[in-house]
């Protein structure tokens, strides 16, 4: 039944026992600061280019030098080969269509280091073990986030949840699978005529439940973060999800399951929020 939205497997584990560990998220300098502090005749040209190319030049005064280093980068590495236009455009961060190798179509999303308001950031952030120690610096934050949204995709996709794929991550710039190109972009599922919402709301519980197993917590699912592309559910914007360690986790998680019982019981399928979280939670749920 569920395979109308491509339920995937899970990956085969080599022992991990998730939920019961976190990554240190490193916000030292990279090589794309050194690049920047450098700025070689190379670099200046790149960054010249950019700066010139039509979809950056409203940026100029949003990206700092390190930005066009780390873009800079992740082109001398091969994950970009060009530059479309703009996805999205946010107060935190643009979302790009690129040209990744092998012509491959990817999305690059550029967090704003001086961005004007990141306290939203900062419930996420408090209490979260592997943000200790960065205390209130923008840059951190920010450099700290971009990692987590890279950790979060790759630990999601792991556990068997659709998720774009993390492809690399650079300072504050993410590489990622671009789900569905511009001129024929992936719907919310906000927007589309649901015409199955008992399957879908079987694959989203799912979704939920594996999350949940591999220690995270989104902490914004909706309907507007659940997009479907070429006949699958698609999970987005992890950037903000928590481990289940988190002190907020279980505020997060009631918030998910309220959203998502609110939007299928508006589907017409009678969905209670307390026997959604029961399934999530529950470690000997079967899919």
């Amino acid at each position: 039944m569920t395979e109308e939205y491509g339920l995937l497997d899970p990956e085969e584990g080599e022992g991990e026992d998730f939920g019961d560990e976190w990554e240190e998220i490193d916000v030292s300098d990279t090589e794309a600061d050194r690049i920047a502090r450098k700025r070689d005749r190379e670099f200046a040209e790149f960054r010249k280019r950019l700066k010139d190319a039509d979809q950056f030049k409203v940026e100029q005064s949003v990206f700092d030098d390190a930005t066009f280093a780390a873009i800079y980068k992740l082109v001398q590495d091969g994950y970009i080969e060009a530059f479309g236009g703009p996805i999205s455009t946010g107060k935190e961060a643009n979302v790009y269509e690129a040209l990744g190798d092998e012509d491959r179509d990817v999305a690059v999303k550029i967090y704003r280091i001086n961005a004007s308001n990141f306290q939203q950031m900062r419930e996420y952030l408090e209490g979260d073990p592997r943000f200790e120690g960065i205390g209130s610096d923008k840059k951190k934050v920010v450099l700290a986030w971009t990692k987590k949204e890279f950790a979060n995709l790759r630990r999601a996709r792991a556990a068997g949840v659709r998720v774009p794929e993390p492809i690399a991550v650079e300072r504050n710039v993410l590489v990622m699978e671009l789900v569905g190109l511009v001129e024929d972009r992936a719907r919310r599922l906000a927007e589309v005529n649901v015409e199955n919402p008992e399957t879908a709301f079987e694959v989203v519980r799912e979704y939920m439940r594996r999350l949940h197993g591999a220690g995270l917590v989104h902490g914004d699912l909706s309907e507007y973060n659940l997009i479907i592309h070429d006949g699958e559910l698609v999970v987005i914007d992890l950037g903000q999800a928590v481990t289940v360690h988190h002190p907020n986790a279980d505020d997060f998680l009631e918030r998910d399951c309220r959203n998502v019982a609110a939007f299928f019981t508006r589907q017409g399928i009678e969905v209670d929020p307390d026997d959604l979280r029961e399934f999530v939670t529950a470690v000997d749920a079967e899919p």
